[in-house]
C-alpha cells in the first residue's frame, strides 16, 4: 500500500531538519571558525579575554558549530616528505650499552683483566679485553644483557650479535632487532610529530609513514614549510649528564664514552661530560612556561616516578658535584647539587624570553625525536591558490547540481521536481555528516561529491522507470508508485552496496588524494540511499494524497 505511517514521517523531517542544522555553519565559515578557535583558546587559559568573548558571540552557542575541514589543497598550508635517520638510534643504544657492559666486565677483572672501549663505528660497540684467553667468559657477560627480540617475525632472536677477534669483543644490534628498531622509530617519530603539530592547534594535519624510513606531513593553515620545518625539525632533546670536567678548548678530546658540549651562556666554555645521561626528556610527563626566583622567563618540569627515583638517587649520591642540564646539544646549566633532589621536579632557566619558553615547553612535552630528520620535499599551498580551488569546486559542483536538476526534471516532469529536491537534499545530508565527524574535504573530496549527486539521481531514474513499467502494465496510480519503489528497492541497494565496499577500500588502503574522494564516496552513498528511497517516497506520497489523480504520465 502506499502509505507512510506518521512516526515514519516525522522521523524522516527530522533527519532532514537535524541535517540542514548541522550543515548550516559551514555557509558562515569564518564566523565559525572564529567562534571555535576562541572557545579552544579560552578552554587553554583558563580565561576568557574580551576578544575571544566578541568571537564567541559571532555564533549562537544552542547552534551546532562543527565545520568541514579543509585539506591541505582547498585552505592552504605546508606538506613535507621527511626522511628519518634510524642509524642514529643504533648509536644511542649501543652508548647506553656501554656502562652496563662496563660494570659487568669490571665485575670479572681478575680473569678479564683491564677491558677498555676501543674507537669504531657508531653502530658497533667494540672493546679491548686485556686477557684474549679469556674472550668466551667476555662473550658469556655480553650474551647475558641481551634479550629477545621482541617481534612477531624475529621470534627466538636475540636483540645483539656478538663477535670477538683476537683482544677485540663486537658487539651490534642483530639484524632482527634493527628492523624491529626502525619500526618502532617510524611509529615513535610519527606519534612525536603528530603532538607537535596537534600543540599548535593546527586543523586536520595528515601525518603517515610512507616506505620504510620516510614521514608524509601534510599541516594545512600553517603559514610556510620552513614554519611547519622549525616546528618539527627542533629536537628539543633534554638531558642530564653528569659533569667530567670544563674546558676552554673547542677541540679538547673528551674520551671515550665522553662528550664535549659548548656552554650556552658562557661564550668559549666547553663541559666534558659522560655521553650516557642520568636522566632524559623521554621521563618527563610535564613541562610549562613559569617564571624563576628573579622573574625571567623559565619553564618548570616533571619527571616520572622512574627518572625521579633515578635522579633522587643520583643527586643524593653525588652532592657537592656539578651535573650538566643539556638542551640540544648545550649546556644550558651546570648547577652544584646542594641536597637531593627527590621531588622528581625542577626548573629550566636561562636566556630565554616568554614566547620562547611556551616554545620550550611544547617540544618538551611532545618528547624528543628519536631519530634526525632531513627532509626531502617541501612544498608551501598559498592560500590564494586554496581559495581558487574551493571556488572552481563550488562552480563546479553548482554547474553539475544545475545540469542534474535540468535534465531530470525534463525527462520526469513532477517527479523530477521531487527528484531534485532529493538531490540538493543529499548534498546538505552529506556536509551536515562531514560536519558532524569532523571529516576534512579536499580537491578530490569535492570531485566526490559531483558524483554523489550522479548516483543520488540513479537511484531516482531506476525508480521512476520501475513506476513507468508498472503504469505501461495497466496498474493504478497507487500500485504502480508502490510497486516501482519495491522493485527498485534491491537494485538500488546491490548497486549502492558494491560501490560502498570500493569506497571503503580506497580509504583505508589509500592515502592523500584517494582517501579524501573516499570519505565524500562512501558518506554520499549512505545518504543518497536515504533520500532516494524515504525522502522521494514521501515527497510522492503527500502529493497522491493531496491530488489524488487517477492518471499518471510519467
Amino acid at each position: 500500500m502506499l502509505h507512510i505511517p506518521l512516526w515514519k514521517r516525522v522521523l524522516i523531517l527530522a533527519v532532514f531538519v537535524i541535517g540542514l542544522l548541522w550543515a548550516a555553519p559551514n555557509l558562515f565559515y569564518a564566523r565559525v571558525e572564529a567562534h571555535n578557535d576562541a572557545l579552544v583558546e579560552a578552554e587553554k587559559a583558563g580565561f576568557v579575554s574580551d576578544a575571544q568573548q566578541a568571537a564567541i558571540k559571532l555564533w549562537p552557542n544552542w547552534m551546532p558549530s562543527g565545520l568541514v575541514n579543509l585539506g591541505l589543497d582547498l585552505r592552504g598550508g605546508a606538506h613535507l616528505l621527511a626522511e628519518v635517520h634510524t642509524e642514529d638510534v643504533y648509536k644511542a643504544r649501543m652508548s647506553s650499552l656501554w656502562p652496563e657492559l662496563r660494570r659487568a666486565l669490571a665485575d670479572q677483572r681478575e680473569v678479564l683483566g683491564a677491558v677498555r672501549r676501543l674507537p669504531g663505528p657508531a653502530d658497533q660497540l667494540q672493546v679491548e679485553i686485556e686477557n684474549p684467553d679469556q674472550m668466551a667468559k667476555a662473550v658469556e657477560i655480553a650474551r647475558s644483557l641481551s634479550t629477545p627480540v621482541v617481534t612477531l617475525t624475529g621470534a627466538g632472536q636475540s636483540d645483539l650479535a656478538i663477535s670477538a677477534s683476537g683482544k677485540v669483543l663486537t658487539i651490534q644490534l642483530s639484524d632482527a632487532e634493527k628492523s624491529a628498531t626502525d619500526d618502532r622509530t617510524i611509529q615513535q617519530s610519527l606519534e612525536i610529530v603528530r603532538r607537535r603539530v596537534d600543540e599548535v592547534g593546527t586543523r586536520e594535519p595528515t601525518i603517515q609513514r610512507q616506505g620504510a624510513d620516510r614521514i608524509l606531513i601534510q599541516v594545512p593553515g600553517i603559514g610556510s614549510a620552513a614554519e611547519l620545518k622549525e616546528l618539527i625539525g627542533t629536537t628539543a632533546k633534554l638531558t642530564f649528564n653528569p659533569v667530567i670536567g670544563r674546558s676552554n678548548d673547542a677541540n679538547a678530546r673528551p674520551g671515550v664514552g665522553n662528550v664535549l658540549l659548548p656552554s650556552q651562556d658562557e661564550p668559549g666554555v666547553y663541559y666534558i661530560l659522560e655521553d650516557t645521561p642520568v636522566v632524559s626528556g623521554e621521563e618527563l610527563t610535564n613541562a610549562r612556561p613559569s617564571f624563576d626566583q628573579n622573574g625571567q622567563p623559565a619553564v618548570d618540569f616533571t619527571f616520572n616516578p622512574a627518572g625521579a627515583r633515578k635522579f633522587g638517587a643520583y643527586t643524593a649520591a653525588n652532592i657537592g658535584q656539578p651535573f650538566a642540564i643539556v638542551l640540544d646539544d648545550e649546556v644550558i646549566s651546570a648547577p652544584v647539587i646542594r641536597d637531593a633532589i627527590t621531588t622528581g621536579s625542577g626548573q629550566i632557566s636561562g636566556s630565554m624570553d616568554v614566547a620562547g619558553s611556551t616554545q620550550l615547553a611544547v617540544l618538551l612535552r611532545a618528547g624528543a625525536l628519536p631519530a634526525e630528520m632531513t627532509f626531502l620535499e617541501e612544498r608551501t599551498i598559498g592560500p590564494e591558490l586554496g581559495q581558487d580551488s574551493i571556488d572552481a569546486g563550488r562552480i563546479a559542483s553548482i554547474v553539475a547540481i544545475i545540469a542534474v536538476v535540468a535534465y531530470t526534471i525534463a525527462s520526469y516532469g513532477l517527479f523530477g521536481v521531487f527528484a531534485s529536491i532529493a538531490v540538493v537534499t543529499n548534498v546538505i545530508l552529506l556536509l551536515a555528516c562531514m560536519s558532524a565527524i569532523g571529516a576534512t574535504l579536499t580537491l578530490p573530496g569535492i570531485a566526490g561529491i559531483v558524483l554523489t549527486v550522479g548516483t543520488a539521481v540513479d537511484a531516482n531514474v531506476i525508480i521512476f522507470e520501475r513506476i513507468r513499467e508498472e503504469l505501461r502494465r495497466g496498474r493504478r496510480v497507487a500500485a504502480a508508485i508502490d510497486n516501482g519503489f519495491q522493485e527498485a528497492m534491491s537494485a538500488i541497494i546491490d548497486a549502492n552496496v558494491t560501490t560502498f565496499i570500493a569506497g571503503l577500500v580506497m580509504f583505508f588502503i589509500g592515502s592523500g588524494p584517494v582517501k579524501g574522494f573516499a570519505v565524500t564516496l562512501t558518506i554520499g552513498l549512505v545518504t543518497s540511499v536515504f533520500t532516494a528511497i524515504y525522502l522521494t517516497r514521501l515527497m510522492i506520497v503527500v502529493w497522491y494524497e493531496w491530488r489524488k489523480p487517477k492518471q499518471l504520465v510519467l
